[in-house]
């Protein structure tokens, strides 16, 4: 299924951010909008506690499990969120590295935030994400 998302960049936005500064997919693409991507096992526990970098891969896991079971991959994501819970910005820049490499040439407009806590007893890394593809 070939890919609906068009990223858009912009000669008058500073040219070296990790990520497009917008996206568009056509009128008649299906949305997908997926629930927070956290660091959740199989049986509902939190691993890698205190390891941002893990904890992101593990959050990527798992969106891409989500994204699959909506019928689309990781090359149909319109735009992520990064939350991280820390003050730290080499915390944020930790978990970013991990979803940027993810993503790879398909770098969705994205935010990366320092929140305080997230919904987990030891979770410091959510991505919530849209996405598109065709009908």
């Amino acid at each position: 299924m070939p890919n609906v998302v068009t990223l858009i960049r912009s000669d008058a936005l500073f040219a070296a951010a990790e990520y497009a500064y917008a996206a568009t997919a056509p009128a008649d693409a299906r949305l997908i909008f997926l629930a927070g991507a956290c660091p959740l096992e199989s049986d509902g526990s939190i691993g890698a506690v205190g390891d941002y970098a893990a904890q992101a891969a593990k959050c990527i896991q798992n969106l891409n499990t989500a994204l699959a079971g909506a019928g689309a991959g990781i090359d149909d994501v319109i735009s992520t969120r990064v939350l991280v819970a820390s003050t730290q910005r080499s915390d944020l820049v930790t978990a970013w590295s991990v979803v940027r490499e993810a993503f790879g040439d398909h770098d969705v407009p994205s935010t990366l935030l320092g929140v305080t806590v997230l919904g987990y007893d030891n979770q410091l890394v959510e991505i919530e994400a849209v996405a598109a593809v065709s009908n």
